[in-house]
C-alpha cells in the first residue's frame, strides 16, 4: 500500500466534502504548501483563506467564520498553533464553543534539524488542559480519513496533530476499526501493554511483533484520542499485563505517558515506562527530558 502523509489525507477528505458542502473553509498561515493544502486552495479559492504568518489571527478569523455558520479548518505548524495561538485557541475556539478544527501539521519532532523553535513537544499537555477542547493524533492516513469524516459531522472544537512525512500504514485499506473517542486495540497480549499515539503507533506495532518472536506477548493500543482519553482500553490492557509502556513524540510532562500513568495508578497499579524518540543529534529532546 502506498504511503500517504496524514496531512495530505486531511486535505483530500475536505476537498471531497467541499464538493457539496460550501460551508467548509480551510485557513492557512503561509502553510498551504507544507500543510498539503495547495490543491484545496486551487480548487476552492472561495473557500480558502490565507492569512500569512499570523497564527493568532488565523485562529480568531476561523472562530469568526465558525460563528457565521462555517466549518473552519485552521492549518498551521503544530509548534506555532499550540503556543503562539494558545490564547485564541482557549478563548475564541474552546471557551466560545466554535466549530473550529485546529490542524497542527509537522507535530512532535517532525521538523528535525530546524530545532526547538519548530518542535511541538508540549502541545498534548497544552491543548488537553483547555476545557472544551478535544485532542486527536491519528496514526496513519487510513485512520486520519475516518477521523476527519467523523469531525465533519459535529460542531465541537478540536485539535488534530499530524506529522510531516508519509508513514507506513498501520491498518489495512477496507479494514480500519474506528470508533469516535475510543482507542483502537491493535493486538492483545498478556505480558506487556504498549500504548502509543500518532506516528509512534506503527513502530509500537512492529515492536510487538519482534517481542512475539522472543516469546513475549504484547498488546498494542492505538490511543489516537488523547482527549477524551480512551480510559477503558487503558484499564483493560494494563489489567492483563505486568507492565505498561507508552510511546509518543512529546515531553514527559503532561503527555500520553502522564495521562496513562494517572489512569493506571488509580485503577490498576502497574509499572509504567514512558518512551520517546531519541536521537544523538537532537539536543533539544535530551534537554526537555532532563528538565
Amino acid at each position: 500500500m502506498a504511503k500517504i502523509a496524514n496531512k495530505q489525507m486531511i486535505c483530500e477528505v475536505l476537498m471531497d466534502a467541499a464538493k457539496t458542502d460550501k460551508d467548509i473553509v480551510a485557513l492557512c498561515s503561509d502553510s498551504r504548501g507544507s500543510g498539503s493544502f495547495t490543491p484545496f486552495a486551487d480548487t476552492y479559492p472561495e473557500q480558502f483563506v490565507e492569512v500569512g504568518i499570523a497564527e493568532q489571527n488565523l485562529v480568531s478569523i476561523a472562530a469568526g467564520l465558525a460563528k457565521c455558520g462555517k466549518k473552519a479548518y485552521a492549518v498551521s505548524p503544530a509548534c506555532f498553533l499550540s503556543a503562539r495561538s494558545y490564547e485564541q485557541a482557549k478563548v475564541d475556539v474552546a471557551y466560545s464553543n466554535t466549530n473550529v478544527k485546529l490542524v497542527g501539521i509537522s507535530g512532535g519532532i517532525s521538523y528535525g534539524a530546524l530545532g526547538m523553535s519548530h518542535h511541538s513537544a508540549q502541545d498534548i499537555a497544552a491543548m488537553s488542559a483547555i476545557p472544551n477542547m478535544r485532542v486527536y493524533i491519528p496514526s496513519d492516513h487510513l485512520q486520519t480519513e475516518k477521523l476527519i469524516q467523523a469531525l465533519l459531522a459535529d460542531e465541537k472544537p478540536a485539535y488534530i496533530r499530524v506529522g510531516r512525512n508519509a508513514v507506513d500504514p498501520v491498518y489495512e485499506e477496507g479494514n480500519v476499526p474506528f470508533e469516535m473517542d475510543k482507542a483502537t486495540v491493535i493486538r492483545e497480549g498478556s505480558d506487556v501493554a504498549i500504548i502509543a499515539c500518532g506516528e509512534m503507533t506503527g513502530p509500537a506495532k512492529k515492536a510487538a511483533e519482534i517481542l512475539q518472536e522472543k516469546g513475549i506477548q504484547a498488546s498494542v493500543v492505538d490511543m489516537y484520542c488523547l482527549k477524551p482519553l480512551g480510559n477503558a482500553a487503558i484499564i483493560k490492557a494494563a489489567s492483563n499485563a505486568r507492565a505498561v509502556v507508552t510511546v509518543e513524540e512529546h515531553a514527559p510532562f503532561g503527555g500520553l505517558g502522564s495521562m496513562v500513568s494517572h489512569v493506571v495508578g488509580r485503577e490498576c497499579p502497574r509499572r509504567v515506562i514512558n518512551m520517546k524518540p531519541e536521537s544523538p543529534r537532537n539536543r533539544y529532546w535530551s534537554w526537555i527530558s532532563r528538565h
